[in-house]
């Protein structure tokens, strides 16, 4: 069996879920902030999302119903929304998410986002409280500050070895030269 690797480093054109409007959506996030399916009430929702708006976190939560195939396209319609809707958007279905940000990080919201997913179908409230509370959460360490403290310390040992060196070049040619020939 031959193996090809002809789509290796073609990216794939982005997807949305075919039974979502984003234009539906767009018009719900502009009042509250908030879409979630017919049927269901959003009222926790948007108490958690306004909470989470009055801390400085400009964020939107939409609901999808079901787990659209495949799991990307979460990501793709939070992206989606986010160019028109700006700051932080998070995107559930019923085990997965997709978020999008200007403020945060990839690294912070992949984070968050997998604290929130797979909460089962009907927790949309309490999966947006764990993504927020984990982007609220001081990372354990600066990544720029240890970058730096490590390049200082790369620049004083390197500084360091070539002083010792420097020595030992300076005792080796004091030493040959007080030698006397024979």
């Amino acid at each position: 069996m031959t193996v090809t690797f002809a789509s290796v480093g073609i990216p794939s054109a982005a997807e949305i879920p075919p039974e979502v409007d984003v234009d539906t959506i767009l018009a719900h996030l502009a009042m509250d902030h908030v879409y979630v399916p017919k049927g269901d009430d959003p009222s926790d929702l948007e108490s958690v999302v306004a909470d989470t708006r009055d801390q400085g976190i400009s964020l939107s939560v939409v609901v999808v119903p079901g787990n659209p195939s495949p799991d990307s396209s979460l990501r793709d319609l939070a992206t989606e929304v986010g160019k028109a809707e700006h700051g932080t958007v998070l995107v559930l279905s019923d085990d997965w998410a997709g978020t999008y940000s200007e403020t945060f990080s990839r690294y912070r919201l992949e984070k968050a986002e997998d604290i929130a997913k797979n909460r089962h179908g009907g927790h949309s409230v309490e999966a947006t409280r764990a993504f927020v509370q984990s982007l609220e959460a001081n990372p354990i360490i600066s990544w720029t500050v240890f970058t730096y403290v490590l390049l200082a310390g790369l620049l004083v040992v390197t500084g360091g070895l070539y002083l010792v060196k420097r020595r030992r070049a300076d005792a080796a040619a004091t030493h040959v030269a007080g030698d006397p020939i024979r």
